[in-house]
């Protein structure tokens, strides 16, 4: 079962393997909105958490593939005396771990400062020669014997979930709350139907917010195809403007990909018309 994590109506998916799984197995592919550790300030690539749709979402909570969690409320603070001792021995075990880990650092920064002080002695030597000769008689000062490595520089383990998470509430996904406040709205309805509708055929569907769409369909993989279709939801009774069909399908052909205005039936049938820009002969 892939735990979704639930935070002020957004849905998170923080475990890799089970982001691999949605990819791979179900042809959920969620967007990565977290940075990466070793290169935080840039945002071409980027990491965990996986954010899903509230439409992906409830595609894996219907197909019993998924489940919604949130974390518990905070528990007030307490003064170390009144803390729970199982806690004050693991926050013990972290510091000491902590400490093993700056000394091991310490250790490979020293040898590996020694190891390149001795691929670069003849230069070293050759430069102390000079400085000889251009200062007579003031003996050469001692190169420090001692290495020391700032506790700022020391590299600490981003972990990317909780090695011991916390208390824990499944969130009912039936049900409008605060939690997940989409359900029996009507944009939303109209949108996972056409969701369903898409995924169940086989494709991959993800956001179409770029192109000005509510989906874009892809044939296959997103890292490998193009996308064929931007898809445009809509509730079957709403009028469309003529310059709004006209802006959407000339859109759809400068990006040359063709636009599906979508719609829900009375009985929840999935209704496509699809617009494609033609010159005048």
């Amino acid at each position: 079962m892939i735990r979704i994590h639930i935070l002020e109506g957004k849905a998170f998916v923080w475990n890799a393997a089970d982001a691999r799984r949605l990819r791979e197995e179900h042809r959920i592919v969620g967007t990565l909105v977290g940075a990466l550790a070793r290169k935080p300030r840039q945002n071409v690539r980027l990491g965990l958490p996986l954010q899903l749709l509230p439409e992906e979402v409830r595609l894996l909570a219907e197909k019993g593939l998924a489940a919604l969690f949130k974390n518990a409320a905070s528990q007030p603070l307490r003064d170390d005396k009144s803390q729970d001792p199982s806690a004050l021995e693991e926050v013990a075990a972290y510091q000491n771990e902590q400490e093993e880990s700056y000394q091991e650092q310490v250790r490979l920064a020293a040898e590996q400062r020694k190891a390149v002080l001795g691929t670069l002695a003849e230069r070293i030597a050759q430069g102390r020669a000079k400085k000889r000769r251009q200062e007579e008689g003031v003996p050469p000062a001692e190169p420090e014997s001692t290495f020391v490595l700032p506790r700022q520089s020391m590299m600490v383990q981003l972990p990317t979930e909780r090695v011991h998470p916390g208390p824990e509430e499944e969130v009912d996904w039936h049900v409008q709350s605060q939690d997940w406040p989409y359900t029996g709205q009507e944009d939303h309805e109209i949108r996972y139907r056409i969701f369903q509708n898409l995924w169940e055929r086989g494709y991959y569907v993800t956001s179409g917010s770029k192109f000005g769409g509510d989906f874009l369909v892809y044939p296959g993989d997103p890292m490998r195809f193009h996308a064929h279709y931007i898809a445009l939801c809509v509730s079957k009774d709403t009028p469309l403007s003529l310059c709004d069909v006209v802006s959407a399908g000339r859109l759809g052909t400068n990006v040359k990909k063709t636009v599906l205005l979508c719609s829900v039936d009375q009985d929840g049938t999935a209704v496509f018309t699809s617009l494609q820009w033609s010159g005048m002969q």
